[in-house]
């Protein structure tokens, strides 16, 4: 596996996984809207909610990292949040099925787990058994974009990848980090949690070749939390009913690692606390 196409390569993630992919050799074609602000590897505009456009960028390719999408819940009206993820993502899930690639890693989201946890999480840590609960359009078109990625995994034989991100942060964002800490329900939408880019990019490249069958997800966070404070604390003040069904340490991640640890060899390397 060689060829890879990452849509939305020009974006905050995609900027991340475009030099991660070269710098271990691969040959990278970004596909985006907008060209990205330092040239790396090959660049193509194409709006992919036409789906003439999906096989044309994907024609030749061997795997393709999906990561175009508006990228956030309040950055366009309900209805074109959800027909532009949803029309993007089946037809990237379209042509390459119809084309024969070899994988699909694809951006699902936190956000089908139940944020902003206005109705507390079921249970912490929360993992990839929590039911999903999308309380806005961007949730939910990641909730259907993983079924899309059940049934075209099961027509196709392609494996797909789903990775639920966690609040993608760049190193320069840690600058923000001190301004979270006088109050905890700042950042109780995610239950405190966040990743850096250069672990989501990690964890697309472990999923390129990760040996699956199917379609699989997972959680991808960062080890810790956005906090000083412990999350015994944070629990008891923000989320007293909620039951632990495990041990975690003081700032150990919320959103539970374990599966992408286990499965995709997943180790993030980044974390707010080393600045």
């Amino acid at each position: 596996m060689k060829t890879i196409v990452v849509t939305g390569g020009s974006g905050k993630a995609g900027r991340a996984v475009v030099a991660d992919l070269l710098a271990h050799g691969y040959d990278v074609l970004n596909v985006d809207i907008a060209a990205p602000a330092q040239p790396a590897g090959r660049f193509t505009r194409a709006d992919l909610t036409d789906v003439g456009s999906a096989y044309e960028v994907l024609r030749g390719a061997d795997a393709v990292v999906h990561l175009a999408a508006i990228p956030a819940p309040g950055l366009a009206t309900d209805e074109v949040t959800f027909r532009t993820n949803i029309t993007s993502t089946y037809n990237v899930f379209r042509a390459a099925t119809a084309l024969g690639l070899q994988r699909v890693v694809w951006a699902s989201s936190e956000t089908t787990l139940g944020l902003p946890f206005d109705q507390p999480p079921a249970y912490a840590p929360v993992d990839e058994d929590h039911p999903l609960r999308p309380e806005s359009s961007y949730a939910l078109s990641k909730v259907a974009g993983e079924e899309l990625a059940r049934q075209f995994a099961r027509w196709s034989d392609i494996p797909f990848v789903s990775l639920r991100f966690s609040n993608i942060m760049e190193p320069h964002d840690y600058a923000n980090f001190p301004g979270f800490q006088a109050d905890v329900t700042l950042r109780k939408w995610n239950l405190w949690s966040y990743v850096d880019a250069r672990d989501v990019a990690q964890s697309c490249r472990l999923g390129l070749t990760v040996p699956i069958s199917g379609a699989d997800h997972f959680i991808i966070a960062a080890a810790d939390t956005v906090m000083e404070r412990p999350n015994a604390d944070l629990l008891a003040e923000v989320f007293p009913g909620v039951a632990l069904r495990k041990p975690v340490h003081p700032h150990e991640t919320l959103l539970s690692i374990a599966k992408a640890r286990g499965i995709l060899g997943y180790h993030p390397q980044y974390t707010w606390r080393a600045l």
